[in-house]
């Protein structure tokens, strides 16, 4: 998740809508008008991707839409590195040389990052930049680097290097040419945001998918949990390996069959390793994270898929709030802990590890 806003996530939403009930909305008497089996649904074309939003509530309008759209304009044009106005452009352009203040939320993510960059032991880079620019995976032109452009790239990447200040909300990177990139986790942000807002509006029952980052808000219109579809790394999109029930969870996965190129027989993947500058290369196929918050699932694809299996496996297992899905070069699924009860291997072409 490291180009723009680019996916490397893959999820098929698996609605299985065999919805005879409702979820509370206001009063009971309103769950049985307002919950709806039939979704209110819109889709937008930002962050470089398609955003799709199906919410089961028969009071959700036009105007409800509209105002979605303008909260991921609005974090679209605060976070987008590529747009030059933007506030992390800006933070970017004035690499090397002063601070500049920020507004509280592009504030808030870039903390965010800085901490999932500390907690992974640098696993995940949010001054990703220079490298994504060098290797242009998902651009027109990819291509190969050489390796004194790697050396000169990475020794402008170091979150060490990311100075913020919250009195002021300012971020000041410190040499020239550093560039943060908030793509591993600003569509999680976007998520999240468009959630708060729903639950405000007093809906209760939605499928938030920004280009397969899925927040599966509440339950089903008849209270049972949505089954979300992971996606089969080694298929075309829409071919999943197995099913998960969610109820108010977020999931993200993080692959190396999203974006890529092939060069002299070489597949390259868009996971670049901050320590070598290559694709990320341990035996991995995917990770799906699966937790409360879209930024906090958004953030840890990446720096778990970077960890690896065992590291990976160990950094999910110690948190609380989270779980994963590792999908292994031999077929094989590994999960964590929480989701043994709720993960249903659907394809015989993998199997459960031990």
């Amino acid at each position: 998740m490291y180009r723009k806003f680019l996916s490397c996530s893959s999820l098929l939403i698996m609605l299985t809508l065999l919805m005879t009930g409702a979820i509370g909305c206001t009063t009971k008497a309103d769950q049985k008008t307002a919950a709806s089996n039939e979704p209110a649904a819109e889709r937008y074309f930002i962050f470089d991707t398609i955003v799709s939003l199906r919410v089961y509530d028969e009071r959700m309008t036009p105007r409800h839409f509209d105002e979605v759209r303008a909260l991921l304009e609005r974090i679209d044009q605060r976070m987008n590195r590529q747009l030059a106005g933007s506030e992390i452009g800006q933070v970017n352009q004035a690499a090397g040389k002063s601070e500049v203040s920020v507004s509280e939320e592009t504030f808030k993510v870039v903390q965010t990052a800085i901490d999932y960059a500390a907690a992974s032991g640098g696993h995940f880079e949010p001054t990703v930049g220079p490298l994504v620019d060098l290797w242009g995976i998902g651009g027109e032109h990819p291509a190969v680097p050489k390796e004194d452009e790697l050396a000169a790239a990475m020794q402008r990447m170091n979150y060490k290097d990311v100075i913020l200040n919250p009195a002021s909300n300012a971020i000041r990177l410190k040499k020239e040419g550093m560039s943060l990139d908030l793509g591993a986790i600003a569509k999680g942000y976007a998520a999240d945001v468009i959630a708060d807002y729903l639950q405000q509006q007093d809906f209760r029952s939605a499928i938030i998918d920004l280009g397969g980052n899925i927040l599966a808000m509440g339950s089903k219109p008849d209270g049972s949990p949505w089954n979300i579809g992971i996606q089969d790394p080694e298929k075309d999109r829409g071919q999943s390996l197995g099913t998960l029930q969610a109820v108010n969870k977020t999931i993200v996965t993080s692959g190396v069959y999203e974006r890529f190129f092939e060069a002299e027989g070489t597949v390259y993947h868009h996971i670049l390793s901050p320590f070598t500058g290559y694709p990320v290369d341990n035996d991995l196929l995917s990770v799906t994270i699966v937790t409360d918050t879209s930024m906090d699932a958004d953030a840890m694809s990446t720096s778990v898929f970077s960890l690896g299996l065992t590291e990976g496996r160990q950094f999910v297992e110690s948190r609380d709030d989270a779980d994963a899905i590792f999908v292994t070069t031999d077929h094989q699924i590994y999960l964590t802990s929480g989701l043994t009860d709720t993960f249903k291997l659907t394809n015989d072409h993998y199997q459960l590890a031990e």
